[in-house]
């Protein structure tokens, strides 16, 4: 259930005469608001298919050429590689689950690339911040890059990098 609001950004990209502009059609702002409603959707289907470990619907919203960075330093990991990870979960039943607390979708001016960031809510981690970005091809919006981060508190910043490094050094 969203209990955040969905902000929307028109992104004015690119400079005026460019060949970039010249090549392609802006969208009308209603077009814009269109596509982002497109990506949110995209980003909602995504929790929704990890929260009930439904494998195939979760990795078709990801291009084959996608990224995904999770939380640990060492997880960035192409789609097959992630795919290799989450389906022996899945496979048992178990997804992950992240409630939509808030998000902010952005979309260029040619309706092709959009961004976002998103504050979710986990049992296990509590806040998170989930940001990437999506391309649409052939007629479909597909992540490319998804980054999943626990937002550290300033006050605490320095004895987590602390605890980081004496783990390190272990």
């Amino acid at each position: 259930m969203k209990t955040g609001l969905l902000i929307v950004a028109v992104v004015l990209a690119g400079c005026a005469g460019s060949s970039r502009t010249q090549d392609r059609v802006p969208l009308t702002r209603a077009e814009l608001l269109v596509e982002a409603n497109a990506v949110d959707s995209v980003l909602t289907q995504l929790h929704d298919a990890a929260s009930k470990a439904d494998f195939d619907r979760y990795f078709d919203l990801y291009a084959d050429d996608a990224i995904f960075l999770g939380t640990d330093a060492t997880e960035r990991w192409t789609k097959d590689q992630f795919i290799a990870y989450a389906k022996p979960h899945f496979d048992r039943g178990r997804g992950w689950t992240y409630t939509e607390k808030s998000r902010h979708v952005f979309v260029d001016r040619d309706g092709r690339t959009a961004w976002f960031d998103e504050t979710l809510d986990n049992a296990g981690l509590g806040d998170t911040r989930g940001s990437g970005a999506l391309v649409k091809r052939d007629g479909s919006w597909k992540i490319v890059q998804y980054n999943l981060t626990i937002p550290v508190p300033n006050d605490l910043a320095s004895e987590v990098v602390r605890m980081i490094r004496a783990m390190d050094n272990q």
